[in-house]
């Protein structure tokens, strides 16, 4: 698919403008410059012409600090993937020397360069401040308000000019499954994603909170497709300060990745073992029906033997009892140890948890689960299932009728789950048993 990249100098518009033509609020936005980090990527569309739009972290032309210089070299990378480059600028300030810094660094690219020059808030006529910005030298400025969505037509307008032929776009498959790589802050959860796609595509630090916003990234593992979704890590809420707006939406924005994920990968760091945030974000991910597995990284890092792995495993299978049915496998994210068991495990699991299962073939199942276990009673009355069958996949959820639903306890259920499970494995995948009196 065409790609098209946002890039300028810090606090300009950039994410607001990203958020205004992809229609979503992916990026997160803050009057605080350097808010945007890594590449985020989404999807626009204009007069049915759809492409993917990347966008950047603020370049600052001459800095020292370790995360500037990194946002800068990510805007590089995004600059030299993108089909057509569009330089943001604020009418507020004028032509600075960042603007004419990076103008001169666009030019260097040889990509189609488009002038948006963005908090044009009033309508009517262009403001007389808008001529100063054809002094850098990059043809005609489209006057725009991301803020209010004034000259975004004019403005895509120019961009799909520039696009490549949309019959040289590659066709998107829907069935791609969709990973969120979860975790707490500093699990390694930029370094996998970073191996996986032999590129530095997400900035690493040891600086916990280098990750801000979820970032999708579309890769190819072993001849399968997939899209990885690295997420901020979920600190404590005692280390989120009350003011720390940024850090509030990036713990929402690792919830909305979890959200329209397929399978999360739940990063833990082998080195400080199973924590408070570990448990909050595995939480989330099986309340909300998610394939899941369990990857726990810098395992290179451990002093270990046989023994060692076996008392790591079972002290993880107590820590993880609420969601038994996800795999754990030891990966090293720097060196790519077992990346091959990782998305093995990855595509086993999401198919799983997408899978349905005959009508038949369960009513055969509970008929023998009830005949080797007889359902509780109580005052005489027996409880009795009549039928189950299948209503939907994403997680694969169950509809029992039975004749008293205050019968039917959830020691029973959790004994038909295990049914389930013995006889059609659905393993990786939490499953939902609904209970439903004959009759509702």
């Amino acid at each position: 698919m065409a790609l098209a990249a946002i890039v300028g100098r810090p606090n300009v518009g950039k994410s607001t403008l990203f958020n205004k033509l992809t229609g979503r609020r992916t990026s997160i936005v803050d009057d605080a410059p350097g808010v945007t980090r890594d590449r985020v990527y989404g999807r626009a569309e204009w007069l049915g012409r759809e492409f993917s739009l990347v966008d950047t972290g603020g370049i600052e032309t001459s800095t020292k600090d370790e995360i500037l210089s990194e946002m800068r070299a990510q805007a590089q990378l995004a600059i030299d993937t993108a089909d057509v480059i569009i330089f943001v600028a604020d009418v507020r300030s004028g032509v600075t020397a960042g603007d004419k810094d990076v103008a001169s660094l666009l030019l260097k690219s040889g990509k189609p360069l488009i002038l948006c020059v963005n908090k044009c808030d009033n309508l009517g006529d262009a403001p007389s401040e808008l001529y100063e910005f054809y002094n850098l030298g990059l043809g005609d400025p489209f006057p725009v308000s991301s803020v209010h969505g004034h000259g975004t037509g004019d403005l895509l307008d120019e961009v799909i000019k520039h696009l490549p032929d949309a019959e040289d776009d590659a066709q998107d498959d829907p069935d791609i499954a969709h990973v969120a790589i979860i975790g707490k802050p500093n699990a390694g959860k930029s370094s996998l994603v970073n191996k996986i796609a032999g590129e530095k595509r997400v900035i690493v630090s040891a600086q916990a909170g280098t990750t801000r916003d979820a970032i999708d990234m579309p890769i190819e593992y072993d001849g399968e497709k997939f899209v990885l979704i690295d997420t901020a890590g979920l600190r404590k809420k005692s280390k989120v300060r009350t003011g720390e707006n940024v850090e509030k939406y990036s713990v929402l924005r690792v919830y909305m990745a979890v959200d329209r994920a397929d399978v999360c990968v739940i990063m833990i760091d082998a080195t400080e073992g199973f924590t408070e945030q570990d448990a909050k974000v595995a939480g989330y991910a099986h309340e909300k029906g998610k394939a899941s597995v369990i990857a726990i990284n810098k395992w290179d890092l451990i002093d270990k033997n046989d023994k060692t792995m076996k008392e790591f495993t079972a002290k993880l299978e107590v820590d993880f009892s609420f969601m038994k049915y996800a795999p754990f496998v030891f990966i090293s994210a720097l060196t790519g140890q077992r990346f091959d068991k990782l998305f093995e495990l990855i595509k086993w699991t999401s198919e799983q948890n997408a899978r349905r299962i005959s009508t038949g073939m369960l009513n055969d199942m509970l008929s023998i689960a009830t005949a080797r276990v007889q359902p509780p009673s109580d005052k005489g009355k027996r409880l009795k299932l009549y039928y189950i069958t299948q209503a939907s996949v994403k997680p694969p959820t169950f509809v029992v009728f039975c004749n008293k639903l205050d019968l039917f306890h959830f020691s029973y259920q959790r004994y038909i789950e295990n049914q389930i499970r013995e006889t059609f494995g659905l393993g990786g995948t939490p499953i939902v048993i609904i209970p439903r009196e004959r009759g509702e």
